[in-house]
């Protein structure tokens, strides 16, 4: 992780997400200020939209990915640099984005949102090359939004295969169907 040039401790919870929509957004709606395991909060807090996201099209769905990662460079870019904080912890917008691409074209319903959940944490928190590499030595806003991305395309990928089993025998190995 690439420090920034007026590093502060990351533990350091702004008061400005309270008062700063930008800090907020950021936060995750305030999920990033939780003590413990604020990426996995921050994840949590994408879950609520993804019904409504699983409403539009696929290109759509596709579109409003595009236009947050997009936002998210901006956004994370502007908060890391606010608070003076390369990547700070309690900045989740990335880990929002990263669970929506998990579950881009994956079937309706809270199962397979719990799976694709799973399986973002896992590549989060594993950080299989390049993800660690880019964690590492990429910066701004691009680095913070970029090896969240990545983890949302390994999981998707994961999803993808998962839901293709399902569909073609799986379910029925297994006795669900």
């Amino acid at each position: 992780m690439t420090d920034h040039p007026k590093q502060v401790p990351a533990e350091f919870v702004p008061p400005s997400v309270w008062r700063n929509p930008w800090h907020f957004l950021a936060f995750g709606f305030g999920t990033g200020t939780m003590a413990k395991a604020p990426g996995t909060w921050g994840s949590l807090a994408a879950v609520p939209f993804i019904p409504l996201w699983q409403m539009l099209p696929d290109w759509g769905y596709w579109l409003m990915l595009g236009v947050t990662m997009l936002f998210g460079v901006w956004l994370c870019g502007k908060v890391a640099d606010d608070l003076r904080v390369h990547d700070h912890e309690g900045i989740v917008w990335d880990e929002m984005v990263g669970m929506w691409i998990t579950l881009w074209l994956v079937p309706e319903g809270w199962g397979w949102v719990f799976v694709g959940f799973l399986m973002f944490r896992f590549f989060d928190i594993l950080k299989p090359w390049p993800i660690r590499w880019i964690d590492r030595h990429v910066h701004g806003g691009f680095g913070i939004m970029l090896d969240d991305v990545l983890a949302g395309v390994f999981a998707w990928l994961s999803m993808q295969l998962l839901v293709w089993g399902w569909a073609n025998g799986l379910a029925a190995s297994l006795g669900f169907a």
